[in-house]
């Protein structure tokens, strides 16, 4: 292998070990969110629980977890019928390098334990 081979490897493996440093957190986070919703669903009439509480609890969880990008109007209750559901959509935007941005959308849903709250 010549010196100027070996370059051209480094730097694409530099590129790679980049981007992977950036989208990491990212999706770390991510996983730790799915966590704290499949943990808040489990718990009994979790879908009772008024939304004012639910905001409170699900932040303490959020900052004990290590998720930071989740804001009060990401979350939503969703009642189809007598089944209530969890939705969190969010989106975040994360600087690569120069004027790129990495944007990656994340959107989970699950279906919460107990009997939904009659509106």
């Amino acid at each position: 292998m010549t010196l100027m081979s070996f370059v051209i490897v480094l730097v694409v493996v530099g590129f790679f070990a980049l981007v992977a440093m950036k989208l990491f957190p990212m999706y770390s986070e991510y996983f730790n969110l799915k966590g704290v919703m499949e943990e808040y669903a489990a718990q009994p009439n979790s879908a009772s629980i008024p939304p004012a509480q639910m905001h409170t609890e699900l932040n303490r969880r959020f900052g004990i977890a290590y998720v930071d990008s989740v804001k009060k109007e990401h979350i939503k209750i969703i009642r189809e019928g007598g089944v209530s559901k969890l939705n969190i959509a969010y989106e975040v935007r994360v600087p690569l390098f120069g004027n790129l941005d990495v944007v990656g959308k994340f959107d989970n849903t699950v279906d919460l334990a107990g009997k939904a709250a009659s509106d």
